[in-house]
């Protein structure tokens, strides 16, 4: 099959973790060996958010006395691309070897008139308290937006339209390559009134993109990988329970909370959508149970899974009268 894996910020940085290289590094390394079994089997395409790392490079730049002024977050974007991509290339070829494996720096798409530019939701960078971020509210003329208990910058997060670079990705990807790529939701850029491109304030929701590129390489399944094992229907009500198998409609209907799972319940069930196959939401250790429809949350068009048969997955069940 041909997988597109978008990772959650939690396999690069767990909450409460320092931003340190090393820890990331760390869990990185621990990544790549649930990674690593996909990969022996399957074609791999792997995304990765930069929520954390990014907004430590937007503070580190607005805090330098040598700038003039801060670097954009599209600049941003693409030096969390190269460190991340970096460090994941690494650990993917030391548990490879024998496979090559790319990452590379790549633009996404959207449009200057995207109405997110005006309403700011993505959360980027570290928490503060509500005093924190009130003073850097006025100090550096940040959004903030309570995040849970604390309170965190937010920056505009348009809607992704096309991968600039998917015919370089699908090169790779065809000649068996494993592909790093799209970090972060892709280098924000829009066309200007030449027709050119160019770099605009903005960070990509990572599932959006990995969905629309995950339907631009044809894909059989898109799977979000994060740290809870299935989306629960009913959180943090008594009757809390996980949902294990779906459809687009079903999950529409459950209506999730816009700033957690909601993106990536959306980003699933355009997948499923467009394309007809398979999307998956779960945790990054059961990446091989979920393709065996043992573990996560899994969409398919009429709500059934059965595994892979023959290569490819099986979602019709013969039992059901069509």
């Amino acid at each position: 099959m041909r997988i597109v894996a978008a990772l959650g910020g939690n396999a690069l940085l767990e909450r409460g973790q320092k931003p340190d290289a090393a820890p990331q590094i760390e869990n990185v390394k621990n990544a790549v060996d649930s990674l690593g079994l996909l990969a022996e089997d399957h074609d791999l395409v792997l995304t990765h958010g930069n929520g954390p790392q990014v907004g430590v490079l937007a503070l580190q730049s607005a805090n330098d006395p040598t700038l003039s002024e801060p670097y954009p977050f599209d600049t941003l974007g693409a030096m969390t691309q190269g460190m991340i991509g970096y460090w994941m290339l690494q650990a993917l070829q030391n548990r490879l070897p024998d496979r090559p494996v790319a990452a590379i720096v790549n633009q996404t798409l959207v449009l200057a008139g995207d109405p997110a530019f005006k309403n700011p939701t993505k959360f980027v960078g570290a928490v503060y308290t509500e005093d924190e971020a009130k003073r850097f509210e006025v100090e550096r003329g940040w959004v903030m937006k309570e995040d849970g208990k604390y309170w965190r910058r937010v920056v505009p997060s348009p809607q992704p339209q096309r991968i600039v670079e998917t015919r370089v990705i699908r090169t790779l990807v065809d000649s068996g390559a494993v592909v790093v790529c799209s970090g972060g939701g892709g280098i924000p850029v829009v066309r200007d009134e030449f027709g050119n491109r160019t770099g605009i304030e903005a960070v990509i929701d990572k599932d959006l993109t990995g969905a629309v590129l995950a339907e631009a390489l044809d894909a059989d399944m898109f799977m979000i990988l994060t740290d809870v094992p299935a989306v629960l229907d009913g959180y943090g009500t008594p009757d809390e329970a996980e949902i294990r198998f779906a459809t687009p409609a079903m999950m529409r209907e459950k209506g999730f909370a816009a700033g957690s799972m909601g993106p990536k319940v959306e980003a699933a069930c355009r997948f499923v959508e467009l394309t007809g196959n398979v999307a998956a939401i779960g945790r990054l250790e059961d990446s091989t149970k979920i393709i065996e429809g043992k573990a996560g949350t899994i969409i398919t068009p009429g709500g059934y899974y059965g595994g892979i048969v023959n290569g490819r997955p099986n979602t019709f069940d013969s039992a059901q009268t069509i």
